[in-house]
């Protein structure tokens, strides 16, 4: 998934909440400073988190850019608060804004 303008690198420090749908259909909501790295984590490393290396492979379905850990460890939580459903329409509509 390439980023969105609004979902672009913002500088030094960047965080970013992602998305990524495993190969079982489940979703799977983490943080990160480096999307694409953390992608090629999950997909083919160990330091890739325990749930998507039992279901590789994954791929990265959301990112939203945040100012801070802090910001990115909130909306992290919003985000694994979220029912499936819920989860699915913010992924839709962030692929068609």
């Amino acid at each position: 998934m390439a980023l969105s303008s609004r979902q672009e690198v913002v500088g030094p420090g960047a965080w970013y909440v992602y998305v990524l749908r495993c190969n079982d259909g489940s979703l799977y909501t983490g943080i990160t400073t480096d999307p694409q790295r953390r992608m090629q984590e999950h997909n083919h490393s160990s330091k890739g988190a325990r749930y998507t290396r039992a279901r590789r492979p994954v791929e990265l379905v959301y990112v939203e850019t945040v100012e801070c850990r802090a910001a990115a460890c909130k909306r992290e939580y919003r985000i694994k608060q979220m029912t499936a459903g819920d989860k699915l329409a913010l992924i839709s509509a962030a692929r068609f804004s």
